[in-house]
């Protein structure tokens, strides 16, 4: 994707060929870094405190990481405790496991000596390969923002509320979320986007934003309350999120709040999108409410926020009263029957164990 004109990955091979460049996330929407990950340490440090994230740009992460790992030793001890240590930075987003799971299947039988040329091309398998599947998607969800604007008067845009960040920022390039969203205003289709501040992260305001702006794409940042406001009002014409982990029966679990608009979204009759890749779907859950393990994060996400002040350095501040107790549940579960549809590579589903077994029946054999 674009930024201010140049074109960029959220994750590339260095020119020395084996290290690892990332953009560094945390330091959104004041500055844009970049941070070289030099080992496996680095980069599950870079997935734990979230300088990536992002389902599908975690998985390319941890692939890379167990690169770095067989470059420093490959022997099987080593891609063990790769594989172990990756997993434990983030629970809830199955690309993890699904990017961990596949290196370790495809490693474990070559030689020692071919390991290291094997883990990198196998990570750069795995980014490109998410970058075809956001295309896709986008593509597939383009035609559903189409027809709404086919029904609206010549120039009237589209009216697009999206939470948290499932942007090209979350993913190695297009996004997942905003890959309708770039295709449409590329292909002359008018968008405009409502987008969700999301705390305690604030991923909407820091990041949707910053990557909405950067490309060109008209967009408005609201509280994360509004969204049934506005759409009581007329003014959201779909909503359309991303996802971490979708079980076999179409259950999606997202950002925290995300459960909350698509109760809105029901109640006043606005379709509710979920833009997801293939990897994300974890079939071997069938409730996600009950099943998917919800990440519970620092009490500090909530307590504090960082900020520019006035003048102009930035500092980190906090907002809740002194003694209060904070809780901070990442991520919450929409069940399927308030989903509208599934967009995925392979075209739109419905949110049902028939459609998604259907679509992708040589993911439910993998998993019998």
């Amino acid at each position: 994707m674009n930024v201010d004109g140049k074109k960029y990955r959220t994750i590339w091979l260095a020119e020395d060929g084996a290290s690892v460049e990332i953009i560094d996330q945390t330091r959104f929407p004041f500055a844009f870094e970049t941070v070289t990950l030099r080992t496996m340490e680095d980069a599950a440090h870079a997935i734990r405190v979230m300088q990536v994230r992002g389902a599908p740009l975690i998985g390319a992460t941890a692939a890379y990481g167990v690169a770095l790992a067989m470059r420093a030793d490959p022997s099987d001890d080593s891609l063990d405790a790769a594989c172990s240590a990756l997993l434990q930075t983030r629970p809830t987003a199955v690309n993890l496991q699904w990017a961990l799971d596949r290196a370790r299947r495809s490693l474990i039988p070559v030689p020692a000596e071919n390991r290291m040329e094997a883990a990198y091309i196998l990570a750069n398998d795995i980014c490109d390969e998410d970058i075809a599947i956001n295309m896709a998607i986008g593509m597939h969800g383009m035609e559903l923002i189409a027809a709404i604007s086919s029904t609206k008067r010549e120039g009237e845009p589209v009216n697009i509320l999206t939470h948290c960040n499932a942007g090209w920022l979350a993913t190695v390039d297009w996004g997942t979320a905003t890959a309708p969203i770039y295709m449409s205003h590329e292909g002359g289709i008018p968008v405009h986007v409502w987008v969700d501040e999301t705390r305690p992260r604030n991923q909407g305001a820091f990041l949707t934003a910053w990557e909405l702006g950067h490309h060109g794409v008209p967009h408005t940042v609201i509280v994360d309350n509004a969204g049934g406001h506005l759409m009581q009002h007329g003014e959201v014409d779909i909503v359309i999120t991303g996802t971490d982990r979708t079980t076999a029966t179409g259950d999606v679990c997202n950002k925290i709040g995300t459960y909350l608009k698509a109760l809105a979204a029901k109640d006043n009759n606005v379709p509710f999108y979920v833009a997801l890749p293939s990897p994300t779907i974890d079939f071997s859950l069938s409730d996600g409410v009950r099943e998917i393990p919800i990440e519970e994060r620092g009490a500090e996400e909530v307590s504090r926020m960082t900020g520019r002040a006035q003048s102009g350095s930035i500092e980190t501040i906090d907002i809740v009263a002194e003694g209060s107790d904070v809780g901070n549940p990442a991520f919450d579960v929409t069940p399927a029957r308030l989903v509208t549809g599934l967009i995925t590579e392979r075209g739109v589903l419905e949110a049902s164990r028939q459609a998604i077994a259907a679509a992708f029946p040589e993911r439910v054999r993998a998993s019998a």
